[in-house]
C-alpha cells in the first residue's frame, strides 16, 4: 500500500512557546517523535507533506481562534526542528482540514496514495479533521499518538478515541 506522511501544522505559532496559539509542554514534546517520523518517511521514500495554516490577516477563523500563522509572518513558518527538506511538499490551508480549498488530494491520487499517517498539531482540531476528509475520501489513516498533541490533554484524548471509534484510524501506541 503506498502510503504518505502528512506533517500537520508544525509551525511556530502552535509549537514554540511564543508561538500565539501554542500547545505547551505537549507540543514541544512531540517535535522529537515528528523528527523521527520525517526522517523514517524520507529515508523509505514515502513522500513527506507539510499541512500549513496560513491565514489571511483578516481571515474569518478569527471570529474562533485569536489570529495564528498569518502568511508572510514567523507564526506561520515550520519549526526549526522539522524544517522541510528539498523534495518535500509544503501546502498551505486556511482552514482545519488540510483537504479544504488545497491540492492535497490532487497530489495523493496523482502518486497513487493509499494510505496517510498523520503526526503535529492540533489533536483535536486541524489533525481529526484532516483524518475525517481523508476517510471521506476512501483512504486509511494512521495516528501515532506519540506523535499528536494539542493544548488541551483532554479533547486531545477524547480525539484519539473519536480517531479509533468513528474513523477507524489505526492510532499507534497508548492513550
Amino acid at each position: 500500500m503506498k502510503r504518505a506522511l502528512v506533517v500537520v501544522d508544525c509551525l511556530n505559532d502552535f509549537l514554540s512557546l511564543k508561538g500565539a496559539l501554542n500547545c505547551g509542554e505537549a507540543g514541544r514534546r512531540v517535535i522529537p517523535r515528528i523528527a523521527e517520523e520525517i526522517e523514517a518517511a524520507r529515508r523509505d521514500g514515502v513522500e513527506v507533506i507539510y499541512a500549513c495554516d496560513r491565514h489571511l490577516p483578516d481571515d474569518r477563523e478569527f471570529e474562533l481562534y485569536p489570529p495564528h500563522c498569518i502568511a508572510g509572518t514567523w507564526g506561520a513558518e515550520v519549526v526549526e526542528e522539522l524544517r522541510p527538506a528539498p523534495g518535500d511538499r509544503v501546502m498551505p490551508k486556511r482552514r482545519f482540514s488540510a483537504f479544504f480549498g488545497t491540492d492535497l488530494e490532487l497530489a495523493l491520487r496523482e502518486h497513487g496514495v493509499e494510505e496517510i499517517r498523520l503526526v503535529g498539531v492540533c489533536t483535536n482540531i486541524c489533525v481529526l479533521y484532516t483524518a475525517a476528509d481523508a476517510r471521506m475520501r476512501g483512504l486509511e489513516v494512521v495516528v501515532p499518538a506519540d506523535a499528536v498533541a494539542s493544548f488541551d490533554e483532554a479533547a486531545h484524548e477524547n480525539a484519539l478515541r473519536e480517531l479509533t471509534s468513528v474513523l477507524k484510524a489505526r492510532v499507534e501506541g497508548s492513550y
